[in-house]
């Protein structure tokens, strides 16, 4: 989830201070902003607080939506988004550790990851993103889980959905995305 909001920082061009944060060894200063102990978490002039993904991303577009990723089908995105967030998220988290989840197998979890790659596969027919030619809200939003999908079975993507397969190629070629995977040391 941070990736995405720090595209959608990247893109609305606002400056932040970015802080690493190891998951398994959490800072009491991230607990202090937001007792979720999640990340991201956007703390802005010292007295606001968002810690959710999604929000941040609203959020930064609000200060600078120079493409209009978010006035298009705005509905649409947001279901599109929630439904990846809660059920192909669920189904992801199995399918990349379908050892933890032995009460079914990694083929079980890659079929119900089928059901919403295939929406995004159809979606992409006709359009190099997922609303339109130019990228939206939309796609930044899902682009890591999805990549995320491919990181654990690209063939079978490529193979089953070459339309899904192209675009998260083509985002993670992107000037945006690669603006924001520079490593950073640890908080």
């Amino acid at each position: 989830y941070a990736i995405r909001a720090r595209m959608a920082l990247a893109y609305s061009n606002i400056t932040v201070e970015l802080k690493e944060i190891s998951l398994s060894n959490r800072p009491q200063e991230l607990y202090d902003l937001s007792p979720k102990g999640t990340v991201p978490v956007l703390y802005i002039n010292n007295q606001t607080v968002i810690d959710e993904s999604l929000d941040i991303m609203q959020w930064a577009l609000k200060h600078n939506n120079q493409q209009n990723w978010f006035l298009d089908k705005k509905k649409f995105q947001l279901e599109m988004i929630q439904e990846c967030d809660n059920e192909f998220k669920y189904w992801l988290d199995r399918f990349k550790y379908y050892d933890r989840h032995p009460e079914n197998n990694k083929t079980y979890y890659r079929g119900k990851c089928d059901n919403y790659l295939s929406q995004l596969n159809i979606q992409l027919q006709t359009t190099t993103y997922l609303i339109s030619n130019k990228l939206s809200l939309l796609d930044i939003a899902i682009f890591p889980l999805i990549r995320q999908f491919a990181n654990v079975d690209n063939n079978w993507l490529i193979n089953h959905h070459c339309n899904v397969a192209n675009w998260v190629d083509c985002i993670m070629k992107s000037k945006l995305f690669l603006s924001v995977m520079d490593k950073y040391l640890l908080y």
